[in-house]
This record gives structure tokens, sequence and C-alpha cells, in this order.
């Protein structure tokens, strides 16, 4: 979750001018900026936004961006036909994220000193050496630890705003889960499911002779199937003698719905038993031979199955409600100016 925040993300403003060697080694150090010569946006310092008369530099909003997309580290900048985009959602982040700040502060929140220390001494490992540690505390912050551990204090309040506001109310109880999965059984309803291999042999056009060499051929591949005792085994035949796609993924189709299998297919795999292979079935001019990996029968998912992604799904919706309202809240009265 953002809000369990990391401090390399929130605390390295990643200054363009910012040495490749502080970079290259602090590699863990996620959301510090590349090289300049990883990127076109130049970065400056510059205020790009004031909150209640609090700037937000360039800086800020740049590692946000990297936030939203760190793919622009590999790919030397973003996408120019998003780049719009992503930078008002990283503007927009950066202004909720002063304004919980400022909130925070606004209700006297306070971070214990021990805790404040922890913190700052998990931050410091994360550095190979104290040499680089020095370097970094130089050149991104003129030196000065105090200014290092505000800026970590700032993180710490918006997290603890952030989970007074949102995290903790966010929370789904055992109650409330069953009674939308009781609500809406439709949708934790299974299907049935097949899990089959296969080894093929699909023949090409052709006369009474191809279709001759393709019985023959599809014959020898039953018998070699039926010798296959084990998943592995059956995969590692279909690898070696399946003329069907799925030989590069050990001859395995993954659980499919019986509308998604030819009638033969079905009929032959409901009188399997899983770790069973079948006899050859014929498709047209095709052979295949299968081996039933499992046979789920369609039915009501039970509650147990589901609940923790159900509980984790509502949450995130809650997540979202609760940080949009807070958004829309701490938004009225406040002076934001885009620069």
């Amino acid at each position: 979750m953002k809000y369990q925040i990391q401090f390399a993300t929130v605390i390295l403003l990643g200054a363009m001018s910012a040495s490749a060697q502080v970079a290259s080694h602090a590699p863990s150090l996620e959301g510090a900026l590349p090289p300049a010569r990883m990127t076109t946006l130049q970065v400056t310092g510059k205020a790009v936004a004031r909150v209640n008369g609090a700037a937000l530099t360039d800086r800020d909003l740049v590692r946000e961006m990297f936030a939203i997309f760190p793919y622009a580290k590999q790919h030397n900048g973003f996408p120019e036909k998003l780049e719009p985009q992503i930078r008002r959602g990283a503007l927009d982040m950066i202004i909720f994220e002063e304004l919980v700040y400022q909130e925070a502060k606004r209700r006297n929140m306070t971070i214990p000193d021990a805790r404040l220390a922890r913190e700052e001494q998990e931050f410091r490992k994360q550095f190979p050496s104290t040499d680089v540690y020095r370097q970094f505390l130089k050149e991104e912050w003129k030196g000065s630890r105090q200014a290092l551990r505000e800026k970590i204090r700032r993180s710490l309040l918006i997290e603890a705003l952030m989970k007074q506001e949102v995290v903790d109310k966010s929370h789904v109880s055992d109650v409330e889960a069953r009674s939308i999965y009781n609500k809406n059984s439709q949708k934790y309803a299974r299907e049935e499911l097949f899990h089959i291999q296969t080894i093929s042999v699909l023949p090409p056009a052709g006369g009474a002779e191809i279709a001759a060499e393709a019985r023959r051929r599809a014959e020898s591949m039953a018998q070699q199937a039926k010798g296959a005792k084990t998943y592995q085994d059956f995969g590692l035949l279909a690898e070696k003698i399946s003329d069907d796609d799925y030989r590069v993924n050990m001859g395995d189709h993954k659980p499919v719905g019986r509308n998604q299998l030819p009638p033969e297919v079905v009929k032959a795999a409901l009188a399997l038993k899983p770790g069973d292979v079948s006899e050859l079935i014929q498709l047209g001019t095709a052979y295949t031979v299968i081996r039933l990996v499992a046979h789920t029968s369609a039915g009501q998912i039970p509650y147990a199955e589901v609940k923790g992604q159900l509980r984790s799904d509502l949450q995130k919706e809650r997540i979202e409600k609760l940080r949009a309202a807070l958004g829309k809240k701490l938004r009225q009265g406040a002076k934001i100016e885009m620069l």
C-alpha cells in the first residue's frame, strides 16, 4: 500500500545533480531518479505548485512520476502520449500528500523520537558504506542530517494520518464479507472445469496415403502416451512428439470450461480419473490423447475459498472511496496554486 511508506521512495528526491556514483551504489533505493542521461526531463528545483503557501518542486513531481511509471528508467523517459497523463496524476498525488501532511500538523500529530531514530537507522542500512551515505547526505541535503530527519518525520506523519483516516476505516469484517458473498451467490458459482494435457497428431491435407500414415503415427503416439505415468513424463513426451502448440508447455491446457473443449474430449475426460490417459481420440483428420490432471465439478465456491480475496477487494474499494473523500475534504478551503 502506498501509505505504508518506504522512505527511499519519499525521501530520495533524486536530484538530477546527484552523481552516477551514488545511484550505482544504491540500486535498491526505489523512487530515486536516475542520472540525467536516463531521462529528458529537466529537474531544477523550481516550484510547480503551492499548497497553502508551501512550495512543491519539480523534483517532487518527477519523483512521483517515476513512482507511477517506473519503466521510465528502462526506456529513457516517459512515453510521449502518456507523459501528460502521468504528470497530472503525479501532480495530484504530491498535492494530496502535502494536504495530508499539513492536516497532520494541524492536528498536532507527533512521531516519537525513538520511532524516528529507528526509521533513520533503517534508512541508513540501505547504503553499502558510511562514505556513500555521507556523500548522499551532502549532495541531497547539503550535509544536513536534520533535514533528512525532517523528511522522514514528514513521511511518517503522512502515513499516520492515512492509517487513521483511510486504512483503519477500510477494515472489512468477516460478517460483512459473508453477507456480500451470500447476496452475490451467482458471482461465486464455479463452472465445470477440465485440466488436461494433450499429445496430438495433426496431419497435413492429403489423400489416403497421408491419412493412413497419420493413423499409424497416432497409434504409436497413443501407445507411448499410455506409458507416461506422471505429469512430467507425459509433458516431456508431448514436447518431443506432439504436433499441437501445447507441446511447448508440457502439453498442459490449464483448467478450461466444458464448452471450450470438443465433445469427444469431454466424453473421454469424464471416463478418466486424475492421472489416467485416454484412448486415441479422432477429431476430424487429427488425433489426440489426453491425460486428465483434474476435473472440477460445477457448483458454489465455498466461502472459505474466497473470503480472503473478497475481503481484500472490498477493502481496496473502501480505501479508494475514503481516500477520494479525504482529498475532497482537505481541498475545501485550501489555497492551491499551479505554477
